[in-house]
């Protein structure tokens, strides 16, 4: 795992949850199996203790009592035993503590000794009756079972504290992930969602959960921001649809106008005009969306195509095979080359060039304009498509819709800056090999032989 993929998954809602609980289990877990831990270790400490005072208290009373024998019936197998004398002197010792008898008691003031390299808790009574009264006997047991024990308690809870939170975090994601995968995959549609597409509803989960809430209000969301987009292209639509009629009308006179009396400011005004009634195209492209867009496919001669773009657009240079036949619905086409010529244009000014070549394969058809301005800001990359965005003042549509209709067409649209330093954009079309059987299926055999005829 990269740490790219690391830092990612590390920040997903999943294991973050699944960490919280993690240290929330651990800190109750930890504090809970301490507790009884200990309280366990505490009760065999005490019961040990009781065995021992037991032992002590029963031999310290069987001798007391005169019984005889005293090694073999009063001391357990595993114990030790002395008795001491008021002198300090060990009269009686059993088999694990002989070497002691007859000795000075050596473990005076001390309730844990070595014997024999085992740690032994021992214990003493007074033995009332016996010599000169001060005599006591003194009474061992081994404690390593009980350390031991000890040892492995804690042991087993340091274990368990290291386990349980690997445990508990692989458990937690594994569920985190069960329980957010509607979740993940309504977030995966989300991204996918295209706001000039229909708004589609997101699927719900089956439990009526916190996620299933989500989903609905977000479903609510889209619902409601796809009536406002209706209402908005609805809107659209009729302001530009009474913007075309007088635009139309006025461009013409001003065309006319222009023939008649060759005066500059006319002229102007007609450009204006133009530039206007392709505007108002872009909007009402817009506002039908891609989906609407309906193409009447026609086989004309490209020559055509460049007799209506070098009308719109003067002043461009025309290169490359324009000599041969392309296969497009010639109005849209038109639209969307007239945008990047028109763009590249305004990008050069009155003093720079703008050209457009067309290659041509059987595959394929390509159509470059270059133009000689700045070219196109580093920091937009694919943003210079959306609408409404711009590099050059513009309204920011043109590429828009040259990019609608282009995908209409089955083709692609790219930008970018050629060695020269001005913009670059290339539009690419199916080759009529490749075309023709998408064409044949929207407008049929008749239709396409008529418009090629």
């Amino acid at each position: 795992m990269t740490d790219l993929a690391r830092l990612r998954f590390m920040q997903t809602l999943r294991f973050r949850l699944a960490l919280l609980y993690t240290l929330l289990a651990l800190m109750v877990v930890g504090l809970v199996s301490t507790l009884i831990t200990a309280k366990l270790l505490s009760d065999l400490d005490t019961q040990f203790q009781a065995r021992l005072d037991e032992r002590a208290d029963s031999l310290a009373g069987a001798f007391g009592s005169g019984s005889s024998g005293l090694g073999k019936p009063f001391t357990p197998s595993g114990g030790y035993t002395m008795i001491v004398d008021g002198g300090g002197t060990v009269t009686y010792a059993n088999a694990g503590v002989k070497i002691y008898q007859d000795s000075p008691f050596p473990f005076a003031g001390r309730t844990e000794v070595p014997i024999q390299d085992l740690p032994v808790r021992t214990a003493t009574r007074k033995l009332s009756g016996y010599g000169d009264g001060k005599s006591f006997i003194w009474v061992g047991l081994p404690e390593d079972a009980l350390i031991q024990a000890r040892q492995s308690a804690w042991r087993l809870l340091w274990t368990a504290l290291i386990l349980t939170p690997a445990l508990m975090l692989l458990l937690g994601w594994l569920l985190g992930r069960s329980a957010l995968g509607g979740l993940k995959q309504a977030a995966s549609l989300a991204d996918r969602i295209d706001p000039a597409q229909p708004v589609t509803a997101l699927p719900l989960p089956r439990q009526q959960d916190e996620v299933y809430r989500l989903l609905t209000a977000i479903n609510r969301l889209l619902s409601r921001i796809d009536t406002q987009q209706a209402r908005e292209k609805q809107l659209l639509g009729q302001i530009v649809h009474e913007l075309g009629a007088p635009l139309t009308v006025l461009r013409a006179s001003l065309t006319q106008a222009s023939q008649r009396t060759g005066d500059a400011g006319v002229i102007r005004a007609a450009l204006v005009a133009d530039e206007l009634t392709f505007t108002t195209q872009d909007l009402m492209q817009l506002a039908r969306g891609q989906l609407e867009m309906k193409l009447a496919w026609h086989f004309i001669p490209a020559l055509t195509l460049q007799g209506r773009l070098d009308r719109l657009v003067s002043g461009t240079t025309f290169g490359g095979d324009w000599s041969g036949m392309v296969l497009c619905d010639p109005d849209r086409l038109t639209q969307a080359l007239r945008n990047l010529l028109a763009n590249a244009r305004r990008a050069a000014g009155p003093d720079g060039w703008v050209e457009i070549n067309l290659s041509e394969t059987p595959e394929q058809v390509r159509f470059t304009v270059r133009d000689s301005g700045p070219g196109l800001p580093g920091n937009l990359g694919e943003r210079i498509f959306e609408p409404f965005v711009s590099g050059a003042g513009s309204s920011g549509l043109g590429l828009s819709v040259s990019r609608q209709i282009t995908e209409a067409h089955g083709g692609t649209l790219t930008g970018g800056n050629h060695p020269g330093g001005g913009a670059e954009f290339c539009l690419f079309l199916p080759g009529p090999e490749l075309g023709d059987d998408e064409a044949v299926s929207d407008v049929g055999v008749s239709a396409l032989q008529s418009a090629t005829a």
